[in-house]
């Protein structure tokens, strides 16, 4: 007799398969949808759900859950204007300055010659070390030196003895006469032997005295604080027999000069900022001098006014002017090239100063965007000054209540309704 299956036999057994399936790969949530589709009949839950009826969160795709919904996304808008950062210029007193190209040079630059001939016999340096001032750098052949001053100590010592034995005699010799048991010529002999044996003393000390120096030039020492160069004598040479023949270079790096030409008309104008008024030395040494490499930003090197030139090159219509500045880290070399900035000698009271990032540049020149009463950005084309710092000197173009766009530049356009976000300038 056949067995007729119960009802939701069949049902079951896709229930348990699918279980066993579900508990063997660990797909828990994709057996709680197979459940519900069996419940509905076979059909996905969201053709059963009602129209309009939401969703839980667990039953969306990750990669629709991960996405944020567009009307969420932030937007630099406000009622569908772009935040423009904008700011008004910065009112402060600047020192209307000069900048011109120059180069450094070395305070000092010797070269070392030997002042006493004789056989050059070791060096006590590497080449492109620092010394100090004072510390031994080559060592000539010592010997004869050495004998020429023991002669002259002992040339002294002999007129010492000399002396002595004078100044006996002449004691003699008074009491002889004054018994009349000698005559006097005797006396004015030894009196001119007493004061010859005294100069022969000094003669002797002068002679001491050039033996020990011509003793010390065997030692050739650093006459300051520098960098060597190369050495360009070897040891085992004769030196000294001319003094043309250096034995090596030596450089004074700080402190350093950095000087450069300004042309007759910026010193005419500099001349007028100062009333016609000639500074003192000692005026002139204190005024400051602001110095950069080509690739610094900014001037971080800083020093004093050394020396202006008493007259203009003709040959270049010029004036040179040189600065000092301290250079411990040796940053500044000889011969490198420099930006100096030194103070014409007037005041601006009322500079207006932006920062120098809002500056464009077209066929038309320097320009900046500002922001007007109706908040549209307009084109105004400037005359820039000098740059303190950050921030530029804006010589004219803009006044003091402008709100001028210092940023999103890339969407700025002149003409585009915005919406200002007023900021300060630092700097």
């Amino acid at each position: 007799m056949p067995i007729t299956p119960r009802p939701g036999t069949a049902r079951n057994r896709i229930l348990i398969a699918a279980v066993v399936a579900a508990a063997a790969v660990g797909l828990v949530g994709q057996f709680a949808g197979w459940w519900r589709d069996l419940g509905s009949g076979g059909k996905p839950a969201a053709e059963t759900a009602a129209p309009g009826a939401g969703t839980s969160p667990s039953s969306q795709p990750p990669s629709a859950a991960a996405t944020p919904p567009a009307a969420a996304q932030t937007s630099p808008t406000d009622g569908g204007l772009p935040k423009i950062p904008v700011a008004r210029p910065k009112v402060q007193t600047v020192s209307d300055t000069l900048i011109i190209t120059g180069n450094a040079a070395a305070v000092s630059q010797v070269k070392l010659v030997a002042r006493v001939v004789g056989y050059l016999e070791k060096i006590h340096f590497e080449d492109g070390a620092l010394v100090r001032k004072g510390d031994l750098l080559f060592t000539i052949q010592q010997d004869q030196w050495k004998a020429q001053l023991q002669q002259a100590k002992a040339q002294l010592q002999l007129q010492q003895a000399a002396l002595s034995y004078a100044k006996t005699e002449v004691k003699r010799y008074t009491e002889l006469v004054k018994r009349s048991a000698a005559p006097q010529i005797e006396i004015d002999h030894w009196v001119y032997e007493k004061e010859a044996a005294e100069a022969n003393i000094v003669a002797a000390q002068a002679q001491i005295a050039i033996a020990q120096l011509n003793l010390d030039y065997t030692e050739v020492r650093a006459p300051f604080d520098g960098q060597m160069g190369k050495h360009l004598i070897d040891p085992g040479n004769v030196v000294g027999a001319t003094t043309e023949t250096a034995l090596a270079e030596i450089t004074q790096l700080d402190p350093i000069y950095v000087e450069a030409n300004i042309s007759s008309q910026q010193a005419l104008q500099i001349r007028t900022n100062l009333d016609q008024r000639r500074l003192t030395l000692d005026q002139l040494h204190k005024i400051p001098v602001d110095v950069a490499l080509a690739n610094e930003k900014g001037f971080p090197l800083h020093g004093t006014l050394q020396y202006v030139a008493p007259q203009i090159d003709p040959a270049t219509g010029t004036l040179l002017v040189r600065a000092i500045l301290s250079n411990p880290t040796r940053t500044l070399l000889p011969g490198i090239f420099a930006q100096m900035r030194i103070p014409m000698g007037k005041e601006i009271t009322q500079a207006l100063l932006v920062p120098d990032r809002a500056l464009q540049e077209d066929q038309g020149g320097r320009y900046l965007l500002v922001v007007d009463k109706d908040d549209v950005i307009r084109q105004r084309y400037v005359q820039i000054g000098q740059q303190v710092g950050s921030l530029r000197v804006i010589l004219s173009g803009i006044d003091a209540n402008d709100r001028v766009v210092i940023g999103e530049l890339w969407r700025s356009t002149p003409g585009a309704k915005v919406s200002p976000q007023l900021k300060s300038i630092d700097g």
